[in-house]
């Protein structure tokens, strides 16, 4: 499986490239940024990754470098909410004002917002947090839609769209502060190219979430179960601004637990999406422990301390 990835070398330079199968990575000629490739056309851009990826002799292996975030520039991850039944069901649960969800579910116009910019995020081994004003936290694992500037797909990666059920559940309205806060959004490392998945609409996902050594919490569905499709949902988001170096769309969650579970400190979150990867990441509680990201900005070497701890 060939994946786009961005990442660190040793002297903490950031650079873009294909890694392959193997961990093997060949450096992109001329150092563009994520944001960079995502200015091309989609034919373009497989040419580009297919004849970087012929290249003879790797560049670099995956175990030598520090993968990172891949999201730079004016790129932006956004979310949308209610795409699929489970979902629903789990709004409406936790919610005092169950109509919302109701109606949004069936209306017209889907639930979009902004989750994240680059610098916000973490990656594979990194840290998510839970905001330690809320009672009732869950994981949200998620299929993610990389979006060329013409708003069209170019790749897919694993997002976990981590929440607060109980800030949410008190009044909609403070949705903002229940999905987006430091430490609130994780993405995996590399986009697998469209072209590389025959089945984007018949995707296993999966997520466990251990603790103590044992699952806490299992739980499974597919995108076949998409109450809105991953196009129509981009349509929408290409209605409200331009994207000039695009975007990742997160499309939703089918996976919620019941409302007796909550996550802890500790708790590994394990995240599967078939044919995209494994995202896996440990919950800490408050939102101070996520404050490495600012110096990660100018020295993303930073992070290295961070997955050796974390």
């Amino acid at each position: 499986m060939t994946r786009i990835v961005r990442f660190a070398d040793a002297t903490g330079t950031v650079a873009t490239g294909v890694a392959d199968a193997s961990g093997a990575v060949r450096r992109f000629d001329g150092s563009p940024r994520v944001a960079d490739l995502l200015r091309l056309p989609v034919e373009r851009l497989r040419e580009l990754v297919e004849s970087t990826a012929a290249r003879g002799r790797p560049d670099a292996d995956e175990a030598d470098v520090l993968p990172l975030p891949p999201l730079d520039g004016l790129m932006e991850l956004w979310a949308a909410g209610v795409t699929y039944e489970r979902s629903r069901e789990a709004r409406v649960e936790e919610s005092t004002e169950q109509s919302v969800y109701e109606r949004i579910y069936d209306a017209e116009r889907p639930e979009l917002f902004l989750k994240a910019l680059p610098w916000r995020l973490v990656t594979d081994g990194e840290p998510i947090a839970v905001r330690d004003d809320s009672e009732l936290n869950v994981p949200e694992p998620e299929l993610g839609v990389v979006l060329n500037a013409e708003a069209h797909t170019v790749g897919y990666v694993i997002v976990d769209d981590v929440s607060s059920r109980s800030i949410e559940g008190e009044n909609p309205l403070y949705l903002p502060q229940a999905k987006i806060y430091a430490g609130s959004a994780a993405v995996s490392s590399g986009i697998v190219p469209v072209w590389e998945v025959e089945e984007p609409r018949a995707l296993k996902i999966s997520m466990t979430v251990w603790r103590d050594s044992a699952a806490a919490f299992r739980g499974a569905i597919s995108t076949a179960a998409f109450h809105r499709s991953p196009e129509e949902l981009a349509e929408y988001l290409w209605r409200c601004q331009p994207f000039p170096d695009g975007a990742v769309l997160s499309t939703g969650t089918g996976i919620v637990p019941d409302m007796d579970f909550t996550l802890r400190s500790g708790d590994l979150v394990e995240t599967s999406v078939d044919g995209v990867g494994v995202l896996t990441n440990r919950v800490c509680v408050g939102t101070r422990a996520l404050d490495w990201l600012v110096d990660a900005v100018d020295r993303p070497l930073a992070r290295r301390a961070v997955r050796r701890t974390g």
